[in-house]
């Protein structure tokens, strides 16, 4: 990382077309959003009846908690929700200590700057989200501005672990009714990206768009597997074999029977026996050795996260000290605007910075519209929080914008639970908080460059070379042991994501040399080629027309 003053190697045009486009829903959008209702509503009503909604904020932070995990199965998400209230809590804990010790709004900032950047690299780093590190730096930086004696800390901390531990009893419940539902959808995405890539045949019009797709969806399904650890079971076991058939269609998509696989997918619907495909337990040899590796230490995965924490740090503290220059009385607004700008690179930076500046706009509009009924009664400002909070998780996943227009309003109303004050200077803060959060964060992400983003190509770029090579050394053999040659397909296939990954990233990067694009399709091309190798050297041809040991179950 440096700071650039120098002329640019490579610069990238922003774009503008499709920045606001809506895409199409996830699959379970329902599931958090019905998940921080029931979440939020049972201790935000306690409070409304006992008469202290002021305490809101705190019961509110543990409440947050339950957006988090909805993609994991239900053993590792047991565990990331815990990490997610334990780190929420910790977070506020600093900052109402903090706030309680001085009243220094710059010293504040930078408080609340560098505990943004701690924020971002942790959940990038364990990538827990969405919504990633937004919700924690919303709290911990609101909280270093609530007003706060050091004896109240204990008490406030203790509801927020409280209705932490609700939300980790909202986000684990659906696991009593389909225990294996996040592993069989994750499955059944594979399948079906996989089914579309094999109708290109690997040589149509987008095939390599397809490609890409199949690949990032296969890894996603093996993540989500993976990450039970070595507790497995029948119905995961069954999983990875249809995952393994998802993994060689993609590595020999004019072999595959794209209605085969999709027939897989639709058997994964409900609560009924996964589809059994005919075959040995050889297929997850490959899986059983990636099972038995250990996981990166935490720290090596911070390392390559360092520019971005130094865009956050301080984009950040920037952000917030221009906030308190224009005598703003919430610069808080401003940093969290700033933290969540940042994204793997410059060019996906400036995307969410124009659908923030678009989606908060948009959202004082709706906050100006909806105050005088949130103001009618106590329980009208909660019922509308509930409301904002639903329909912020059932639409951002079409754009952040689109979300964005529901949680500018709620974190409005969120300011009201402790007093009533005057809508329109709110309004005018949250415009110019936004304008200014997203001016200077963008302009420190331009400033300060990822020169790392090239050398993690080469890495990855070395990465696929000798994966290649192993495999084609056992593809040279006469008879390779299965297990050797299912590891190094295996090898291969991730080594190949992550370069497309990688290359996706640095992309998008500015002020950095060009990228080696002929290299990364001459390693790509030849990778693919030799996975084929080995897919059909193991019978892939056999595996692609496979007959499932049982009818598969709409």
């Amino acid at each position: 990382m440096s700071v650039s003053t120098t002329t640019p190697t490579t610069a990238r045009r922003l774009p503008l077309a499709g920045v606001l486009r809506l895409g199409r829903p996830s699959d379970i959008w329902f599931k958090p959003a019905c998940s921080v209702v029931a979440a939020v509503a049972p201790p935000s009503l306690a409070l409304l009846a006992l008469g202290r909604l002021d305490l809101a904020m705190y019961t509110m932070a543990g409440s947050l908690c339950a957006l988090y995990g909805h993609n994991r199965p239900y053993p590792a998400r047991a565990r990331t929700l815990a990490r997610v209230v334990l780190g929420m809590v910790g977070g506020l804990a600093l900052a109402l200590t903090a706030a309680s010790l001085t009243a220094n709004a710059a010293v504040l900032v930078t408080v609340g700057a560098l505990m943004a950047a701690v924020q971002k690299v942790l959940c990038d780093a364990t990538r827990v989200g969405p919504p990633g590190n937004v919700v924690l730096t919303f709290i911990s930086s609101a909280s270093l501005f609530a007003p706060q004696t050091l004896g109240q800390v204990p008490g406030h901390v203790g509801l927020a672990l409280a209705a932490g531990a609700w939300a980790w009893l909202v986000g684990m419940a659906p696991g009593l009714l389909r225990p294996h539902g996040p592993e069989r959808r994750a499955t059944a995405h594979a399948l079906r990206a996989t089914a579309a890539y094999a109708d290109t045949r690997g040589t149509g019009v987008g095939h390599d768009r397809a490609r890409a797709a199949a690949a990032a969806a296969v890894q996603a399904a093996w993540q989500s597997l993976l990450a039970t650890g070595a507790r497995t079971d029948r119905t995961r076991r069954a999983l990875e074999h249809l995952v393994v058939r998802a993994e060689v269609a993609l590595a020999a998509p004019a072999d595959a029977d794209p209605r085969l696989l999709r027939g897989w997918a639709r058997g994964l619907r409900g609560t009924g026996r996964v589809p059994r495909v005919a075959g040995a337990d050889d297929d997850l040899l490959g899986v059983d050795a990636e099972r038995a590796v250990p996981q990166r230490p935490l720290w090596h995965r911070l390392g390559p996260l360092t520019p971005l924490a130094a865009r956050t740090a301080l984009g950040c503290a920037l952000a917030g000290y221009t906030s308190l220059a224009l005598g703003v009385g919430r610069p808080y607004w401003a940093l969290v605007t700033a933290a969540s700008l940042y994204q793997a690179n410059v060019t996906l930076t400036w995307n969410r910075g124009v659908q923030r500046v678009v989606g908060n706009l948009l959202g004082v509009l709706v906050f100006a519209a909806v105050v005088p009924l949130a103001r009618l009664h106590p329980a009208a400002l909660v019922l509308c929080c509930l409301a904002f909070n639903f329909g912020a998780e059932a639409l951002i996943g079409r754009n952040y914008w689109l979300g964005s227009v529901c949680v500018t309003p709620m974190a409005l109303l969120v300011t009201e639970f402790a007093r009533t004050q005057d809508a329109g200077q709110l309004i005018t803060e949250r415009v110019v908080d936004t304008l200014v959060g997203a001016l200077v964060g963008f302009a420190t992400a331009v400033v300060v460059t990822n020169r790392r983003a090239g050398d993690r190509i080469e890495h990855a770029l070395a990465a696929v070379e000798r994966a290649r090579e192993q495999a084609a050394r056992l593809l040279a053999g006469p008879q390779p042991a299965p297990r050797a040659l299912e590891t190094a397909r295996r090898t291969l296939a991730a080594a190949l994501a992550e370069l497309r990954a990688t290359v996706d990233a640095a992309s998008g990067e500015w002020w950095q040399r060009a990228l080696p694009q002929e290299r990364v399709v001459l390693a790509e091309q030849s990778g693919h080629r030799t996975l084929a190798a080995t897919v059909r050297r193991q019978g892939a041809h056999s595996w692609g027309g496979a007959r499932t040991t049982e009818d598969v179950r709409p």
